[in-house]
């Protein structure tokens, strides 16, 4: 691991930090709001493990969509990312349903005709991120989810 990646991942607030789930004036942050912090949180970790991030919110002629687009060594990865207060009912991964999953193939598909190289490997992973007030947050990593 390279000195930058060893730093972010040692000392980067949004993965070292209790995090809080309320704003200054102590209401419930939005949901969206923390969808996005867990976007920032998975490319951190993504980055700090190695990978490097090519584009962010991809959205694809015909709606197909992808959180995170990376390379993992020689393997395009076309990442989901599911942020959710600590396990409020279900693992974030149960939410990537079936209509989910064919929203990011399309946009894989896209993705791939924009490159023209069918011989690229690639697979789709889930970035789960889980938030607890007070507490770092916990995040998974699910290389070939689906």
């Amino acid at each position: 691991m390279g000195l930058l990646r060893y730093i972010v991942n040692r000392f980067h607030p949004l993965l070292n930090s209790a995090y809080s789930l309320s704003d200054a004036s102590g209401e419930r942050i939005h949901h969206m709001k923390i969808g996005d912090v867990g976007e920032k949180i998975a490319r951190l970790r993504l980055y700090a493990d190695g990978r490097k991030i090519l584009y962010r919110n991809f959205r694809a002629p015909g709606g197909g969509e992808i959180d995170i687009v990376a390379r993992d060594g020689d393997t395009l990865s076309f990442v989901e990312v599911k942020t959710r207060r600590k396990r409020e009912t279900s693992r974030p991964l149960e939410a990537v349903n079936a209509k989910k999953q064919e929203l990011i193939r399309r946009g894989a598909r896209a993705w791939l005709k924009l490159l023209k190289d069918e011989d690229i490997l690639w697979r789709f992973d889930v970035v789960e991120v889980e938030l607890t007030d007070g507490d770092k947050p916990e995040i998974t990593v699910i290389k070939g989810a689906f």
